[in-house]
């Protein structure tokens, strides 16, 4: 039997009418790449027993269904947040104020997050713990974020070949790490995250 979201929380408000929006990200760990935040606002009753945590589920899945979200959502939206920003704001804050934005741009009063709280927000924000796995909208969501994101380290990889960012989409992996201390930094690994620090430290001290 496959997994599917459990949706309680989407019952609760469209049984009153009420649309809502499920916010999630994509990206927070690695040390290369954006980090990129999606938003989704389905009709009531919107029901696909498909759209999963984009983590429990398949590459070529994912793939499919990215197809189908974008096709089904009543809005979405797609933040990529550059390296620079995150260096600059922190990844929580960069995360938090990208969530922020789509939470104020999609036409929705209800926002459920995937475990992050939206406190300068005006509509209401639900921040729910596992929440790819209680939300479709939250799930869609991280399907798209992921999705976009893992398009972005492929395309990267054409350009930088040697570090591998097809493989490990730019997460702190024994091979990137390697590369990263082999080749050096580049203009997308993230400065304010440990091991390029060392490495930059590093090529300082030589």
């Amino acid at each position: 039997m496959s997994k599917h979201t459990t949706n309680e929380y989407e019952h609760t408000y469209w049984d009153q009418h009420q649309l809502l929006m499920g916010i999630d990200e994509a990206g927070r760990g690695p040390l290369a790449g954006p980090l990129v935040v999606a938003g989704v606002v389905f009709e009531e009753g919107y029901h696909n027993e498909d759209i999963y945590d984009s983590k429990g589920i398949s590459e070529k899945k994912r793939e499919m269904l990215f197809d189908l979200i974008l096709q089904d959502a009543k809005g979405y939206k797609i933040e990529i947040v550059e390296p620079n920003i995150i260096d600059e704001e922190n990844i929580y804050r960069a995360t938090q104020n990208a969530m922020n934005r789509i939470a104020t741009m999609l036409d929705a009063p209800i926002v459920l997050t995937d475990a992050m709280p939206l406190p300068n927000q005006d509509k209401e924000v639900i921040s729910l713990i596992k929440g790819d796995q209680k939300s479709i909208s939250i799930a869609a969501a991280s399907i798209l974020a992921k999705v976009t994101r893992d398009r972005i380290m492929i395309e990267y990889d054409k350009q930088y070949p040697e570090y591998g960012f097809k493989q490990h989409k730019g997460y702190p992996t024994k091979q990137h790490i390697e590369a990263l201390e082999t080749y050096g930094v580049l203009p997308i690994h993230r400065r304010s995250y440990a091991p390029v620090q060392k490495c930059l430290q590093l090529k300082l001290d030589i």
